[in-house]
């Protein structure tokens, strides 16, 4: 099995460069397709939430903990904080609440899901994750789905840098304006969607043509460019072997060419479901 390389945040710890997307996933399923990743080598598990499967991610994990002997600390776990909790007690609480549902004793990853400017209460939701990480509850804090303006707002608010910001990014919404704002600010571009769902680009020439030059699946192709550009892919799948086979990506490398030609099918308006940070709220 490859070893996953790792992304060194900001704050001094590392996140592995690849991890496992589990929303819908839930109960049992939920469970068991945890369970299969990390038997099959993922070592980033991230949850949320409002994907209501925090409890499942847990138990899948403690069960593969159980039978494999693998270090607790070997295994990085994030969720993310639901905007119904963006006053700042109430993202205190939630917190704790998130790490008592996964059945931890602490987080590694605690994200704000999205930055509802519209409740625009983003800032003191980031002032709690602050105490939280002070408190020692989470390791490393960061943000999903915030565009310049709202990272400017916290950082300047706080006086602390996000490690992480989650974002929809594949070869349809390549984010170039955004990446460069976190390689200017130090922080990393986790994507969410990284395969772009039902509209996957499996068919487009750029991707069929790298994933046949390297004789690899045009899933694994698209992962590949994510770690190229820097992005950390979190592609989710309850099927072992495609588990394992998104996870296989370290061993080969698109060319310059290649990778361009992929960023090249990036779309003024590809995003999957509308989910603009300046006017989508999530509760």
């Amino acid at each position: 099995m490859t070893q996953t390389p790792t992304h060194l945040l900001n704050d001094g710890h590392s996140i592995p460069a690849i991890g496992f997307g589990t929303y819908p996933l839930k109960g049992e399923e939920g469970r068991d397709a945890v369970h299969a990743a990390l038997d099959n080598g993922y070592r980033l598990l991230d949850s949320a939430t409002n994907y209501e499967n925090e409890g499942a991610v847990g138990r899948g994990l403690r069960d593969f903990l159980a039978d494999s002997g693998v270090s607790r600390d070997e295994v990085t776990v994030q969720s993310k904080l639901a905007g119904r909790h963006h006053d700042y007690d109430s993202a205190l609480a939630a917190g704790y609440e998130s790490v008592t549902r996964l059945g931890l004793d602490r987080l590694d990853v605690l994200l704000i899901h999205w930055p509802n400017p519209i409740t625009n209460k983003y800032r003191e939701a980031w002032r709690a994750l602050v105490e939280l990480q002070k408190r020692g509850l989470i390791r490393s804090i960061g943000v999903s789905n915030f565009t310049a303006k709202h990272l400017a707002d916290i950082i300047e608010d706080s006086g602390v840098t996000p490690a992480i910001n989650q974002i929809e990014l594949h070869p349809y919404f390549v984010q170039e304006s955004m990446r460069a704002t976190h390689d200017k600010l130090g922080i990393v571009t986790e994507a969410w969607s990284p395969l772009g769902k039902r509209s996957a680009p499996f068919g487009e020439s750029p991707v069929a043509d790298a994933a046949a030059a390297h004789g690899v699946t045009p899933a694994q192709a698209i992962l590949r460019w994510h770690v190229q550009i820097g992005s950390l892919p979190l592609p989710k799948s309850a099927t072992p072997s495609r588990q394992t086979e998104n996870l296989d990506v370290f061993g080969f490398e698109l060319t310059d060419a290649e990778v361009a030609a992929i960023s090249g099918l990036t779309k003024p308006d590809g995003r999957l479901f509308g989910g603009d940070p300046d006017t989508h709220e999530e509760m």
